[in-house]
């Protein structure tokens, strides 16, 4: 899904509401989560997840094109770590018949 889709979606589900008003809570939500997450801060959306930063450290890579050894500088990099609702939504624990396949 892209951001214009999710904005279209939730103009769907409320039809009440203006469409730009809309796309600026959607466009505001984003920049205020990349700026505390450029701060060094964590969101915590219960039920969904948690976004954090992750340091990675300096290495040595290699150049696809030329095949030569590079320096990889550290770099921070976005974290995501799935919240319990999300990842039982994703895997439902209710296993029928039809799931099973019988042994061959």
């Amino acid at each position: 899904m892209i951001k214009s889709s999710l904005i279209d979606a939730i103009a769907k589900k409320n039809p009440t509401m203006n469409y730009k008003l809309i796309a600026e809570m959607v466009n505001e939500l984003l920049n205020e989560m990349s700026t505390a997450l450029a701060s060094g801060r964590r969101i915590e959306l219960r039920g969904f997840g948690t976004l954090s930063t992750r340091k990675r450290p300096a290495r040595l890579g290699i150049s696809p094109r030329s095949k030569n050894v590079v320096a990889i500088k550290e770099k921070w990099v976005p974290f995501f770590r799935s919240g319990k609702k999300l990842q039982e939504r994703l895997n439902p624990s209710k296993i029928t018949i039809e799931d099973v396949s019988a042994p061959e």
